[in-house]
């Protein structure tokens, strides 16, 4: 009796999984849109004129606005309830994606970019949380490996998508193919999700000081990575920014225990050692992963000269691959140890990463196959058990705040794995650059395999003034060369990151998790 009662209330509708389909549309495109965009910057920035030094603005001006955007979720869930703050974030960065294709110079785009990044940044925290509130505990795995699925798969088959598109039509499509998604996405959710009771006395009663706050400290916080890499770590601009996000900071969390106000995070899950546990293996996570979809287009750019859409479909490799073995990672997920699979998915994963670091100049799609593929079939046993294991047994009401600062950690993590390779390639490539030219004026045979040279092209050591039109031919392979061992140093990092976060995840209970 209790058994068959049980099961009736487990039963999930037809509706529920068209609304979450929905949600997960949205959050797909919202995450696409980084990519897409990250692939095309140069024609869009010929297109509107827009100086070289201020072109990665139109993805920073997103990504600061996502990641302030990613702390309010869980504030305006509790204000709006998921359905209508779903259906205003979607139709929202459907509308600022129409906008970013309307623009005609370089500050209506950036508004509208920072529009985008505030709306679909709210996306995913909302998607990962209605896991853990419109479904049983059976169908939690089957449901975040969906989720799981397109949020990773969006890095990687973005630069396929912006490449052709840049390729065979204008730049306004990179923003013009949210439109229908969009418009679908909204029109679904607000149909099939259940209603809610909004509580407009919480937007009211809303702690403004902690939301400037938070805000500057995340916008402080994203602007000194990404200065961190030219200007150096020690300069003062960079220590002054991050100064300020930490300061910011902490003053935030002392205001989120003692304001009158009605808090913007609850940080009351921080308590539950899983919660924290699963918010560290995130930022780990989000290091590895951003880092190798940024180091890859990284080396095929500018080592092999690659252009975009031959890009993306070098990287195609471990999206096709997350999506064969899935499947597979839901029934483990089912019938095994959290710890053990999660330790497993980070060994595997590092292993990935280490075997990338094994490049050469002349490394291509085959060469880079196997380390996608390990990378491919690591990437939701990395991500399956940490989110059950930080989310599935919070209450519900804890959940929005709680998946929102699980969202953040993660893509905390990626901004900082990001900004950790880009120092490694900038400040390494140089040294490494000089020293392989050290070896070659010495005669080393082995310096002129690593820059390309024939066999036998170095008989001796080079007698000085080198010619010119031999120092022109051979300086860009010396650079590609040292491109190619930075490269390989920040791979090296991206595994260290995955190695502390499988010895981390020893600390995770025995057994299976509830």
């Amino acid at each position: 009796m209790s058994a068959s009662v049980a099961t009736e209330e487990e039963r999930v509708g037809a509706a529920t999984w068209i609304g979450f389909a929905a949600m997960c549309l949205g959050m797909f495109m919202a995450v696409l849109d980084i990519q897409v965009v990250a692939t095309s910057l140069p024609a869009i920035s010929g297109a509107l004129a827009i100086p070289a030094d201020r072109m990665s603005w139109v993805q920073t001006a997103y990504l600061i606005a996502e990641v302030i955007a990613i702390a309010l979720t869980g504030a305006l869930t509790r204000a709006l309830g998921m359905r209508r703050l779903f259906a205003l974030a979607v139709g929202a960065f459907t509308l600022a994606s129409i906008a970013c294709a309307l623009s005609g110079g370089f500050a209506s785009l950036i508004a509208a970019r920072v529009a985008q990044g505030l709306t679909g940044g709210m996306l995913i925290p909302l998607v990962f949380s209605s896991i853990f509130i419109l479904f049983p505990y059976r169908v939690q795995g089957l449901a975040t490996t969906l989720a799981g699925m397109l949020a990773v798969l969006a890095p990687v088959v973005g630069p396929v998508v912006g490449g052709w598109i840049t390729q065979r039509t204008s730049w306004h499509w990179l923003f013009l193919i949210n439109v229908a998604p969009g418009i679908v996405a909204c029109v679904l959710g607000l149909v099939m999700l259940a209603r809610e009771e909004a509580k407009p006395a919480l937007l009211r009663a809303l702690d403004l000081t902690g939301l400037v706050l938070i805000a500057g400290a995340l916008a402080a916080l994203e602007i000194g990575l990404k200065e961190a890499p030219q200007r150096g770590w020690l300069s003062a601009p960079v220590i002054g920014l991050l100064g300020a996000s930490v300061g910011g900071a902490l003053v935030f969390l002392r205001r989120s225990t003692t304001a009158s106000a009605s808090p913007l995070l609850r940080l009351g899950a921080f308590r539950m050692p899983g919660f924290a546990l699963g918010c560290g293996l995130s930022f780990l996570f989000g290091a590895g992963l951003y880092g190798s979809v940024y180091l890859m287009p990284v080396f095929l750019a500018l080592v092999r000269h690659k252009p975009p859409l031959a890009i993306g479909l070098v990287m195609l490799v471990t999206g096709l691959t997350q999506f064969v073995t899935s499947p597979l990672a839901v029934l483990l997920e089912r019938g095994l140890p959290a710890r053990a699979l999660t330790v497993g998915g980070f060994v595997l994963f590092g292993t990935g990463l280490a075997l990338s670091t094994m490049a050469t100049i002349d490394t291509d799609f085959d060469g880079m196959f196997w380390p996608q593929v390990v990378r491919g079939v690591a990437i939701m046993l990395c991500l399956l058990p940490p989110t059950r294991l930080a989310l599935g047994n919070l209450p519900a009401p804890e959940v929005p705040d709680a998946s929102a600062m699980f969202n953040l950690m993660r893509n905390l993590g990626g901004a900082i794995g990001i900004a950790a390779c880009d120092t490694v390639i900038f400040g390494r490539a140089p040294v490494l650059a000089g020293a392989l030219k050290q070896r070659l004026l010495a005669g080393d045979a082995g310096a002129a395999a690593i820059i390309g040279l024939p066999p036998g092209a170095l008989d001796g050591p080079v007698m000085l003034p080198v010619d010119p039109a031999i120092e022109a031919m051979v300086r860009p392979l010396v650079e590609a060369a040292a491109l190619t061992q930075a490269i390989n140093e920040a791979w090296a990092l991206l595994a260290a990151f995955a190695g502390i976060a499988a010895l981390l995840a020893l600390w995770m209970p025995r057994g299976r998790q509830p």
